[in-house]
């Protein structure tokens, strides 16, 4: 999933990010209020993380703005005010939950969970050729086996899931599941594609996971959509 996250403090902040990407997250980390509108704007996560404390336009600003921008996406507060009645206007404001700190990772881990439950988003379980991906649990099923992958290979069939009917490119996919740069020369992703191949009994005539030959790879392309490619 792709979370976002604007605390200041960039001790939590990065701690946070570091403990939801161990998890398979995808995560965006901003230090102020400007930067996350900014950022919002352009590109809506899964669900939003919003200290209220924010410098360059305030968390309650920034709550009403995304509440504004997306009506169903979930929100977590973060404040290190006690009283109740902050807490109440986040809720009157549009805050799905607010945590008081400090406060632990499991807690706020758990909280993360039972919010993207709750959006009953069909985009949060991913279907193709007998292959289901839950993207809140973190579960992935074969013609109705469990499969386990490790964070890496289930972040690489979530991307191509995600993008099902058109062409990957390796970029893309080093880009969006290793955050690495496409300049270097590496062979992680044909590396791993193999692992999923593997792990996902994908040997038939028709494979779930297509090379598209100078391209990259897909799930789901016909021969009409060999020209679209995600770069």
């Amino acid at each position: 999933m792709r979370l976002f996250i604007a605390e200041d403090d960039r001790a939590l902040g990065g701690f946070l990010a570091r403990g939801l990407e161990a998890d398979g997250h995808e995560v965006r980390i901003v230090h102020d209020g400007q930067t996350a509108m900014d950022v919002l704007t352009e590109d809506l996560p899964d669900l939003a993380i919003l200290d209220l404390n924010l410098p360059r336009r305030d968390g309650a600003e920034v709550l009403c703005f995304l509440r504004g921008l997306a009506e169903g996406l979930p929100i977590l507060v973060l404040t290190g005010r006690s009283e109740a009645d902050i807490r109440l206007r986040c809720f009157e404001m549009g805050a799905d939950d607010c945590m008081l700190k400090p406060f632990s990772f499991a807690e706020l881990r758990a909280r993360c969970r039972v919010l993207l439950r709750r959006r009953g988003d069909t985009g949060l379980v991913l279907r193709h050729g007998g292959v289901e991906v839950n993207r809140v649990e973190r579960t992935v099923v074969r013609d109705g086996e469990a499969v386990t992958l490790t964070n890496k290979e289930f972040a690489l069939l979530e991307c191509l899931l995600l993008q099902r009917g058109r062409a990957v490119s390796r970029a893309t996919l080093l880009e969006r599941v290793w955050n690495l740069s496409p300049d270097g020369a590496t062979n992680v992703v044909d590396v791993y594609v193999n692992y999923l191949r593997r792990k996902l009994k994908d040997c038939g005539p028709e494979p779930l996971i297509q090379t598209v030959r100078g391209q990259g790879y897909s799930i789901g392309l016909n021969r009409r959509g060999l020209s679209q490619v995600s770069a």
